[in-house]
């Protein structure tokens, strides 16, 4: 065992501030979701006849907005998560848990970027063209870096943080299982029924009140750490 996991560290726990952000990201991301599945119709394939409608620009713009303040709350979500594991956290598991959020980020900044883009191009309220390549184009890709790709790395996100709790107790039972269920959910359903997407939201809100709850339970100040034993 290395000698460094053989000493007392003290463990840090994050500002409220920070201990939020899931809180704030879930807000964030459950508006700009709800505004969009309002404004545009659900298959994305349908004309863009949509968007001479000006109500369903405004609600696309106010929903584009509040997308790069979402991805940041949820990076430091990350980060205070990271914090609440502490020293039991495992290099593979880590590794995934990195990597599927910086994904997810990713995926959700370039739907937006894409989204952006098209009502750019088409917002001016006059219409789109049925033959528009570029309008079909867009949407597409816009629909497929969220809904395909976006929400299945959500779904890898749910069940890696469920693994890293379930393995050391850092959340609650309820809390891992429910992520191991609704991560199975946004794998094999998103696609169908877009608003099931809205459970991912809802279980970094879960785990965010979790954080939150054991960080204001007194603790000892010092703790012996040896990883997963």
């Amino acid at each position: 065992m290395n000698p460094a996991q053989q000493e007392f560290r003290k463990i840090a726990s994050p500002p409220q501030g920070i201990a939020i952000s899931g809180i704030i990201f879930a807000a964030l991301y459950v508006i700009s979701l709800v505004l969009i599945r309002l404004a545009t119709p659900a298959d994305p394939t349908e004309p863009g006849i949509w968007l001479a409608d000006p109500f369903r620009r405004n609600c696309i713009r106010a929903s584009l907005n509040l997308v790069p303040f979402a991805g940041i709350g949820f990076l430091w979500f990350m980060a205070a998560l990271r914090s609440h594991i502490g020293l039991y956290e495992d290099q593979v598991f880590a590794t995934v848990f990195f990597g599927s959020g910086l994904l997810f980020v990713g995926m959700l900044f370039a739907a937006a970027a894409a989204s952006s883009g098209l009502m750019d191009t088409f917002g001016n309220g006059i219409g789109v063209p049925r033959q528009s390549e570029a309008y079909h184009v867009i949407r597409g890709q816009a629909y497929a870096l969220m809904n395909t790709f976006g929400i299945r790395m959500a779904a890898v996100f749910m069940f890696v943080t469920s693994t890293i709790g379930l393995r050391t107790g850092v959340l609650g039972h309820n809390v891992t299982y429910s992520g191991f269920a609704g991560g199975m959910i946004l794998l094999l359903t998103i696609t169908n029924f877009a608003w099931i997407a809205l459970i991912f939201p809802t279980w970094v809100l879960v785990v965010s009140l979790n954080i939150l709850l054991t960080d204001l339970r007194p603790k000892d100040d010092y703790v012996e750490k040896d990883l997963f034993t």
